[in-house]
């Protein structure tokens, strides 16, 4: 096996998704814990603690309680390199989840115990299963009082369309949550929330003596559930996990660390290491020699003191060494990547090398891209994220005119992070914001004040939806002159038809036939 084959294979690149308030910036931290990357694992925080999540940087996230922006974080476990990229879980931050989940090879989906299923969990799902990613499941918050563990498997199967695969199975719930019965090695871990790493002990065995001696009736209680599981659920099936059509299933307690470690195993055992990734031209294998890989997210000012702007990069293929040169696709540069840099969130350390499935990030002012070697080599190109249409709109009005050029920059940057999309008609100078959730603009708003020093209110803007043109350029001149208040470039300068509700959109449509109108647009 060569050095690139060894390296392949002990990384693992995942991202947890969930619903707001399943316990996902918990778990986060506990599995950095339990990888000796930090070594408090704090509770998440309340809105005023004075010690805030691991992975949450950003003021607005520290006052509101919440994950806006997504962290990527890597650290050794066992044999392996992980990386782990944390995404926003509020329902008004998914552009940016959307872009992080191209980057990766597999993802934990968090669910509550109590709320069971719920609408950011559908929603992320289906992006997951748009590129067939492995699902493992964590279903959390055992310690208290919640649905019967078969409903909730009834209830993923039924509302999410795809197979659950229990590989443990708790012992009552709430008060009477005892622990877990882990199927496949046949253990009982014992749950004690006082205990360092949330278990009192191990034994082998269902019919183990000390099993009744530690849960009393509940051991019998125990013996008739795996009877009944055994014969009434899936079987793990390891090459329908890795299609993304079933989801080992993982009980516990994130906030006890309990459960946490089997799930970190399981990442190690289960999932796929860095797999071959579709481009424009052929798919890139990870084992290819030559280097290539894409930006999937941009951040700018995660340290305000240096005004920075970090470009996010999955790496494809081949490796990565400092300082060495790499042609952007997008706009034909060459350059020179001498200070990349690895994450612990906030935290920041040099690279020398990456190699694929890592997440390294360096200093950039380019638009998120693609790059591969500048030696002669095939083209290809890896998509890096697709714009979805935003469902919000709001017009910017800026309370300092003689700032405007503060409010542009501004609003240019952000947009390529994800915040929100910059939209700019044809007719006038308004700079119309599109995002998937209005508390997006909150975000622009506090970043505009903190991180550029400009304040800025947002007003109702009459849009419905965006759609991104496409098609026979006569006709786009016709739409884009007759319709010049409704057609606007976006951030890319590409243009994008704001319809005032569907009427509109569908008679444009009529009137031009041979023009698409996108509800995404990718970007390479």
């Amino acid at each position: 096996m060569t050095p690139l084959d060894t390296e392949i294979a002990r990384r693992r690149t995942f991202a947890i998704i969930s619903h707001p308030d399943a316990g996902k910036t918990t778990l986060t931290e506990k599995l950095l814990w339990f990888g000796g990357a930090i070594q408090v694992a704090g509770e998440v925080r309340a809105r005023k603690a004075s010690r805030h999540a691991t992975s949450d940087w950003m003021e607005l996230e520290k006052q509101r309680g919440i994950s806006v922006t997504s962290s990527v974080m890597q650290f050794p476990y066992r044999e392996c390199m992980i990386n782990l990229l944390d995404t926003p879980g509020h329902e008004d931050f998914s552009e940016d989840t959307y872009r992080t989940l191209t980057a990766v090879d597999s993802a934990v989906m968090v669910i509550d115990s109590v709320n069971g299923v719920e609408a950011q969990t559908i929603k992320l799902l289906n992006v997951c299963r748009m590129r067939d990613t492995p699902i493992l499941t964590f279903i959390n918050k055992l310690d208290r009082e919640g649905k019967e563990p078969i409903d909730l498997l009834d209830e993923i199967e039924s509302v999410l369309g795809i197979q659950c695969a229990p590989m443990s199975w708790p012992i009552g719930m709430g008060k009477r949550f005892r622990g877990v019965y882990h199927l496949y090695d046949d253990t009982v871990a014992f749950f004690d929330p006082q205990a360092e790493k949330g278990t009192a002990e191990i034994i082998r065995g269902l019919d183990n003596s000390r099993l009744d001696e530690l849960i009393g009736r509940q051991a019998d209680e125990l013996r008739v559930d795996i009877e009944l599981v055994r014969g009434a659920s899936h079987a793990f099936d390891a090459e329908a996990y890795l299609a993304g059509k079933q989801s080992p299933v993982f009980f516990g307690s994130a906030v006890n660390n309990f459960g946490v470690q089997s799930l970190l195993d399981a990442v190690v055992e289960l999932s796929p290491a860095p797999i071959a990734r579709p481009a424009v031209m052929r798919t890139v294998q990870p084992n290819e020699a030559k280097f290539s890989g894409f930006v999937f997210k941009i951040q700018a000012n995660m340290d305000p003191r240096h005004r920075d702007r970090i470009a996010f990069l999955r790496v494809c293929s081949g490796r990565f060494e400092r300082g060495m040169k790499v042609r952007q696709v997008a706009s034909g540069k060459t350059l020179a990547v001498n200070n990349a840099i690895t994450f612990m969130a906030r935290d920041r350390s040099t690279t020398d090398e990456a190699w694929p499935g890592t997440s390294s990030a360096f200093p950039t002012t380019a638009r998120s891209a693609s790059v591969k070697p500048s030696a002669k080599a095939k083209t290809f190109v890896s998509p890096a994220f697709l714009p979805f249409a935003p469902e919000h709109f709001r017009l910017a009005r800026i309370k300092n005119p003689l700032k405007i050029k503060q409010l542009q920059k501004g609003l240019q940057q952000l947009s390529e992070e994800g915040a929100t999309q910059l939209f700019r008609p044809l007719s006038g100078t308004d700079l119309i914001l599109g995002a998937v959730g209005t508390l997006q603009f909150d975000v622009v708003a506090s970043r505009l004040e903190n991180e550029y020093g400009v304040l800025v209110i947002f007003e109702h803007y009459n849009c419905a939806t965006a759609r991104w043109i496409h098609g026979d350029p006569a006709e786009l001149r016709q739409l884009s002159e007759r319709y010049s208040a409704n057609v606007a470039l976006d951030g890319g300068d590409d243009p994008v038809y704001l319809a005032p509700n569907n009427v509109y959109l569908n008679m444009v449509k009529e009137k031009f036939p041979n023009l698409r109108f996108d509800e995404v647009r990718e970007v390479v």
